[in-house]
Formats: C-alpha cells, sequence, structure tokens
C-alpha cells in the first residue's frame, strides 16, 4: 500500500518538479505529506501551541504507542529562505525523527519583510526556552535537545548552537543545546549576493556577526553539518568551511557531503517516497542518537 502511495508521490513531484514543490504554498506540501510521510509509527501530540512574545507556534509530535518519560528530543527548523515556510509542510520530517524515537518539536518564526535578522534567531531562542520547559509535559527529556533544520533553518540551528547570546538573552543555559545537525545550510556566505540574504540581513550593524563561522568554537556542541555537491543555492562551501573552522579550534564536528543531491533533495531525503535519494534520516539519526546519550 504505502510502496504504492510513495510511487504516487513520486510522480506527482515529479510532473510538478522538485523545486516547485518547495516553493509553492504550503498547502501543497500538506496535501502530499500523507504519501510523504508514509503511515503510522508518529503522532502530533499537540498542534499550534503558542509560544515566544510574538504570536509564534509550534507543534510537537512523539512515536506512537504509550506514551514514554525522557526521550531525546529534536527542535526542527524549515527553510524558505527566511521569507517563507510552515511547520505544518514539514510534518514528513517531523514523523521521520519521531519514528525513531525523538519527540519533535517543530515551530515557526517571523519571516522577512516583516522582519530582518536578528528577529528569526530571537524567536529560534524563545522555541528553544519553551521546549526546555515544557517539553517533558509530552514525553521529552529537557536534559537532551538537540538542534536541526534546512537551509534558513540550518542557520538558525547553527547560530543558536554557536552564539551564546541569542538563549542567554532568554534566560536559557547555552549548555542546553547538547547537538545540532544542519542540512544544507548557510554558514559562512558574506558578502551577502542574493537577495534573499541581502533582504533577511539589512541593517544588519556588523554583517560578520551574521555568521555562524565566526563563532565557531572549541567547546561547541558536537555537531553534524550535511551538504551535496550539486547544491547551487547554499554552496557546498558553507558546510565545508565551516567544517574546517570547528576542526581546527578541536571541535567534534562531522561533514557530509552527498553527490549529486540538489538543496531540496537533502531534506526530502527525509521522508519516505524520497528516502533512497541520500541518507540524510539515517545519518542524522545515527549522529544525533550517539550525541544525546
Amino acid at each position: 500500500m504505502w510502496r504504492k502511495a510513495g510511487l504516487a508521490a513520486l510522480a506527482i513531484v515529479a510532473g510538478l518538479g522538485i523545486m516547485v514543490a518547495f516553493t509553492s504554498p504550503p498547502a501543497l506540501l500538506s496535501l502530499l505529506d500523507g504519501v510523504m510521510g508514509g503511515g503510522s509509527g508518529a503522532i502530533r501530540t499537540a498542534s499550534a501551541v503558542p509560544f515566544g512574545t510574538h504570536g509564534q507556534t509550534l507543534d510537537v509530535w512523539r512515536p506512537a504507542g504509550a506514551a514514554v518519560p525522557n526521550r531525546p528530543v529534536v527542535i526542527f527548523w524549515y527553510g524558505g529562505g527566511w521569507v517563507k515556510g510552515d511547520r505544518r509542510a514539514y510534518s514528513f520530517a517531523a514523523r521521520a525523527l519521531a519514528r525513531e524515537g525523538f519527540v519533535v518539536v517543530v515551530p515557526d518564526y517571523r519571516k522577512v519583510p516583516t522582519v530582518r535578522f536578528p528577529a528569526f534567531l530571537q524567536d529560534g531562542a524563545e522555541a528553544v526556552k519553551w521546549t526546555h520547559d515544557h517539553v517533558a509535559e509530552f514525553g521529552g527529556d529537557p536534559a537532551r535537545i538537540a538542534v536541526m533544520g534546512h537551509s534558513a533553518g540550518a542557520y538558525t540551528a547553527a547560530m543558536l548552537a554557536l552564539d551564546r547570546r541569542w538563549l542567554e538573552a532568554e534566560g536559557v543555559d547555552p549548555g542546553t543545546v547538547k547537538a545540532a545537525v544542519g542540512l544544507s545550510g548557510p554558514y559562512d556566505f558574506f558578502p551577502f549576493t542574493s537577495k534573499r540574504a541581502i533582504d533577511a540581513f539589512q541593517g544588519a550593524a556588523d554583517p560578520q556577526m551574521t555568521q555562524p563561522l565566526h563563532f565557531a568554537r572549541h567547546d561547541a556542541p558536537p555537531m553534524l553539518l550535511i551538504t551535496s555537491t550539486t547544491d547551487d543555492t547554499v554552496r557546498p562551501r558553507n558546510a565545508i568551511n565551516l567544517d574546517a573552522r570547528l576542526r581546527a579550534l578541536g571541535a567534534p564536528v562531522e561533514l557530509k557531503n552527498y553527490p549529486g543531491l540538489s538543496h531540496e533533495e537533502v531534506v526530502m531525503a527525509l521522508s519516505v517516497p524520497f528516502r533512497g535519494k541520500g541518507p540524510t534520516l539515517a545519518d542524522s539519526v545515527e549522529f544525533l542518537k550517539r550525541s544525546l546519550r
């Protein structure tokens, strides 16, 4: 049954084009989520939960079955170039991780042009605070929280893991983040050349202070940086350069550079019908379980 659903999803997305699927309104991915998610094994245990100070909301997912306390936790931020995206369209990512034993929090955040840097990082820090304070109510262990994201979401995950300012501003110990996974993330992209980056970071007092590379430190939490050789949206050099900087400082970091995958395919490989595209899920889960013991 699910094999047929997966093939149907592939046919639909192939017809639209992978880029179209990831640039269309959230309703499209929500429509596809039933087949992209691939059946049972995870449940959304809370939806549109308010958090923070700007009307943000988040969803919480956990493995299906009887509730089990003290599961490891992953906070996942979606991408969209800081201008678009919706937590509901990324249920496939939450499901994939929840099936592997994690409690998964998927927050929304404010976007350009309503806000600019650093608002999305402030929203991210507020999501970490909410998770630390409330995830035990959903079976998660507040002592084992990892951050993860794709594209612009990977930027947020990396900055919260490396730059202590944002969590400290929310009264959260930066050590709360025990590990980080970045999928196709921008970490070393100044000077800004894309319109989205120019718009998102317009007015930053010191552009260097917007770059995760600038905050690499020897005592950073373990990081897994996943990129792909044919990503022409966020060039692989972003992950390669951050990996090299962290490695030179003696920080725990791992780099995966998948051959032939596009920017979108790296995250779509979390979903059931696209899992054969690359080992995104297997590599992320292995790293997270090892880091959150």
